[in-house]
């Protein structure tokens, strides 16, 4: 009997797979947030990534100091997930190569991933990547350092599709206060809350075309922040809207309360979760031919959506069998 083949290995070949990351990002600034952040990671399981801010999270005339205490804590054991990533200064500050300067060596090899604000055109982006690229090799550090984009621009949108067919991009972010200020007015405020983001036609044509170019390209499309703080069934109901209207496969967080919604909204439905598990289960067993489940015939073209749907449910807690844990996730 041949041996069990994973199945990356199986239904993959050359071909890079779709990135498989948490739905919630949450945003922290100072470093008490930063540690708290942490504390909450482990208390509710790695089911969020935590962004530690360098871009506005830093006062002016302390990006250093900021900067150093960022790759400080992301490099340090204190970071058992590995799910924190860093956002830089944009590129049209003096600083944002300092902050790569800083970073890389600090937290390289842990660093979830570096996200790249405030673009104006995707040339930009390149020679940041560019730039990080160099930094990882003169530090030996010889993995691919996820990229993350916002897209809150007006240059930035014109260029999404080059931005998402970048070299180690893997999310594009919509930034919606900062689109929305871009547009001198003729945007209303109240459409950075909801229902307006949703329905105006400008942020409605934004979205769409920046969600189209991410998943054209094997890239994550991450959903802005919900204003609202205290209310989580506004957020909740903003995660759904964004995941189920608009295909955002991820969203930010800036308020504890939003992480639990944002996971809660946009975690696979668990039934097709249980046939995921089975599916795949008979799929490896059948050495990845053709199978019969539920009267329905399943081939390749299904055991890939199945097995992207089970791993975001592995990465958004949901309870898996355990002999597909065994089978599919055992490291």
């Amino acid at each position: 009997m041949s041996a069990a083949v994973h199945p990356n290995v199986a239904l993959f070949d050359a071909e890079k797979p779709f990135p498989v990351i948490p739905s919630c990002e949450h945003f922290a600034g100072s470093e008490k947030l930063i540690l708290k952040a942490m504390e909450m990671q482990d208390k509710i399981g790695p089911v969020f990534d935590i962004t530690c801010d360098c871009e506005d999270g830093a006062a002016a005339g302390s990006e250093q100091e900021h900067a150093e205490m960022v790759g400080r804590i992301i490099g340090s054991e204190a970071n058992k997930h590995n799910m924190m990533g860093v956002r830089i200064h944009d590129p049209s500050h003096p600083h944002w190569k300092k902050d790569v300067d800083i970073l890389i060596p600090a937290c390289g090899e842990k660093v979830a991933y570096i996200t790249l604000p405030k673009c104006t055109q995707a040339s930009q982006i390149k020679d940041m990547v560019t730039y990080i690229q160099g930094s990882a090799q003169l530090h030996g550090i010889k993995r691919e350092i996820p990229i993350h984009v916002l897209i809150e621009t007006h240059g930035a949108l014109r260029d999404v599709w080059q931005l998402a067919a970048t070299p180690w991009v893997q999310v594009l972010d919509f930034g919606m206060m900062d689109f929305v200020s871009g547009h001198y007015g003729a945007i209303p405020a109240s459409a950075m809350r909801s229902p307006g983001q949703f329905d105006h036609a400008l942020l409605k044509r934004a979205k769409t075309e920046m969600v189209a170019a991410a998943l054209a390209n094997g890239v994550i499309p991450c959903h802005n922040v919900t204003l609202d703080l205290k209310n989580s069934q506004q957020t909740t109901d903003d995660a759904t809207r964004a995941r189920n209207e608009f295909g955002f496969m991820r969203m930010w967080s800036i308020y504890p309360t939003q992480i639990n919604a944002i996971v809660d909204a946009m975690k696979p439905n668990y039934e097709e979760v249980e046939d995921a598990d089975a599916i795949l289960l008979a799929a490896q067993a059948a050495d990845w031919g053709p199978i019969q489940h539920k009267g329905e015939l399943h081939d390749r073209a299904t055991y890939r959506y199945f097995w992207e749907l089970l791993q975001r449910a592995h990465v958004s807690g949901i309870a898996i069998s355990a002999e597909a844990k065994a089978a599919f996730f055992s490291e």
